[in-house]
């Protein structure tokens, strides 16, 4: 079975690409969000009692939380959308988006990078898809 990994899947973004998602795909969606300002529960409401949907409390900053999430899930794909946003907020504390969106994001990467690497079969077909907002992107 198709399982979609996807981080930040609690913000605005990330909860209208899973539902669409389980609308329109036979695919298991496990969702990973630390649930900050930029995220909530409350977005994902009505898919929280979907069979084909998980969600974990986790940050993109926490390696070995990624690793496990990866080992026990197995996805055939990563959407990374967890981030930091909204420019006022980085004016007033930069450090967080540098944790979140430079490190969290390597952190991520480097973990999918490993477990691509140790995938035996379907390597081919692991994708990884990074989308986020011109705060990480720039204008």
């Amino acid at each position: 079975m198709e399982t979609i990994l996807v981080t930040g899947g609690a913000g605005f973004i990330g909860a209208n690409f899973v539902r669409y998602a389980l609308r329109c795909t036979e695919a298991r969606l496990v969702v990973f969000d630390k649930v900050t300002y930029a995220g909530s529960l409350l977005n994902l409401a009505e898919v929280a009692q979907d069979s084909r949907c998980a969600f974990i409390r986790g940050d993109i900053c926490d390696p070995t939380s990624i690793r496990h999430v990866l080992e026990e899930f197995r996805p055939t794909s990563i959407v990374h959308l967890a981030a930091e946003t909204h420019v006022d907020r980085s004016i007033d504390g930069p450090h967080n988006f540098l944790d979140t969106n430079v490190v969290g994001t390597c952190d991520l990467l480097e973990a999918a990078l490993a477990y691509y690497w140790a995938l035996e079969e379907n390597r081919g077909s692991f994708r990884f898809l990074h989308v986020s907002t011109d705060e990480v992107y720039g204008t």
